[in-house]
């Protein structure tokens, strides 16, 4: 049976006070259904404190391909493990279209996490352009294939995949359930080839609270990425609970 998961990347927001009053109003989840945060470096240590005896798991927003070394400004997965960093993600949108990573660099990140012990969740997804060119399907398997080149198919079950299509990320735009579950049916045949098809496919881009239950209700999809939504608890856990 394969894991739902709720996971909420903060991105480039929170403070002190604000991170305690969103922990305090999480602390108390528990389901079959798995809950992560993915919070700026600068937090991680509060965040790994106020989670203390909670079933939410804490996770980073990006790792260093690099173990250690003359790497200035990056974070390496030993240094995240010490944090109690259980989950990672590896090229969401925003790095690959803003700061240029690519697929190999994406891949080396991965295999960087999984190394140290770490999940990866993996983010895949098309801009506008290359879906209205038709290009979808090509380039969300371009992306996992580059990940599998370097990791190795046997790892996919250690891995947590997110398809993100760039389109709908902070835009207010979102896939319609049918759309979603057209790119988890691809991803899933893909892991299905390679004997990974118990791996989570989790949909990131403007989920809320009340579009939340016809996306996750779709076969394929096995809960969410979320954005904004994941800054304000009421919202978040109304997603969570749409599962």
């Amino acid at each position: 049976m394969r894991t739902q998961w709720v996971i909420g990347n903060w991105k480039m927001n929170g403070d002190l006070a604000s991170n305690a009053a969103l922990i305090k109003a999480l602390h108390s989840t528990a389901g079959i259904t798995k809950m992560a945060v993915c919070v700026p470096f600068t937090h991680l240590a509060q965040v790994q404190e106020l989670l203390q005896g909670s079933a939410v798991q804490l996770a980073a927003q990006d790792i260093s391909q690099f173990e250690k070394g003359a790497y200035t400004g990056e974070i390496s997965a030993n240094m995240l493990k010490e944090f109690g960093v259980q989950l990672v993600l590896t090229g969401h949108s925003e790095r690959r279209h803003i700061y240029g990573e690519n697929d190999e660099m994406v891949a080396a990140k991965t295999l960087a996490a999984m190394n140290a012990g770490l999940t990866p969740i993996v983010c895949l997804g098309e801009t506008l352009d290359e879906r209205e060119a038709g290009l979808a399907q090509a380039v969300v398997l371009r992306q996992l294939n580059a990940v599998i080149a370097q990791i190795g198919a046997e790892n996919l079950s250690k891995t947590i995949l997110a398809y993100e299509p760039v389109w709908a990320i902070g835009t207010g735009k979102t896939a319609s359930p049918a759309q979603a579950q057209e790119v988890h049916s691809w991803l899933r045949a893909a892991l299905t080839a390679h004997n990974a098809a118990g791996v989570s496919i989790l949909y990131g881009g403007s989920v809320k609270a009340s579009n939340a239950a016809e996306i996750f209700g779709q076969p394929d999809v096995d809960g969410g990425l979320i954005g904004g939504a994941a800054l304000i608890a009421e919202d978040f856990l109304g997603i969570y609970n749409a599962i």
